[in-house]
């Protein structure tokens, strides 16, 4: 299926409009509806799943029997789960010895917390809203990624009622929106990496009592950093010795040429 590109750059935004106002509007009481019929943690994935349907029928209407593939979807899930963990290892062994570990943290808060933020976010954001717009049309990453990032983040926000704080969160989670959106297009959009990376980083935090909020202290932000540091060293280690071109580039950055 040939697809335009025009129809994409407008398609894709718009069922995103109407995920982020579904969500907002309808997420809380689509869940509490549900809860009181059936498990919180089942609940929560279902409502997270329903709210998300206008980007799930937007690919499907798109690409048919290629969403999965257009998603990332169809890639290795077992060398996206090796490569997340690899990376994290930093982030779980520094915590361990540094912080104590959190005897209060439930499964249901793993679960919503660690697994669901993770898969559902780089799902709904990066996969469908950045890959889409990235993959299918001449937006560079750039324009690709801007909206998306600025939403991501702002959706952050909650975490704290400083201003400083609320400035250091921003910008934290809209540099980490770009990363995980660099990492997906140079991993060939391997929508189970970024999802298992992002979960794991979410569990290291949330296992060792890191921080109350995205931004952290010191301490959280040094193994943060080397976890980072590390996905950017092997994705350059990768992509040299498998010879293949950057994703992201200067031929790419804007618009594609």
């Amino acid at each position: 299926m040939k697809l335009s590109s025009k129809f994409v750059i407008w398609l894709v935004p718009l069922a995103f409009a109407i995920y982020i106002l579904i969500n907002k509007l309808y997420f809380a009481e689509v869940y509490h509806s549900l809860k009181d019929y059936s498990d919180a943690v089942l609940a929560y994935f279902v409502s997270y799943l329903l709210v998300g349907l206008p980007l799930f029928v937007t690919a499907i209407v798109l690409f048919g029997r290629q969403s999965f593939e257009a998603l990332g979807m169809s890639q290795s899930l077992l060398k996206g789960f090796g490569l997340a963990l690899l990376f994290t290892l930093p982030m779980f062994v520094g915590y361990a010895i540094v912080f104590d570990f959190n005897q209060d943290l439930s499964w249901r808060q793993i679960m919503l917390g660690a697994v669901f933020a993770g898969f559902f976010e780089e799902m709904y954001f990066r996969a469908f809203f950045f890959g889409l717009l990235f993959r299918y049309t001449r937006l560079g990453f750039i324009p690709s990624i801007l909206l998306g990032a600025i939403i991501f983040g702002s959706l952050h926000l909650y975490q704290s009622s400083e201003i400083g704080e609320m400035a250091g969160i921003f910008i934290m989670t809209f540099l980490g929106a770009g990363f995980f959106a660099w990492l997906y297009a140079e991993w060939k959009y391997n929508f189970w990496f970024i999802a298992w990376l992002h979960t794991l980083m979410n569990l290291s935090w949330m296992l060792f009592e890191a921080g109350d909020n995205a931004l952290g202290g010191v301490w959280s932000n040094v193994f943060r950093v080397t976890t980072i540091a590390i996905a950017i060293f092997f994705t350059i280690r990768y992509k040299s010795r498998s010879k293949q071109k950057w994703e992201i580039n200067k031929n790419t950055l804007l618009i594609k040429v």
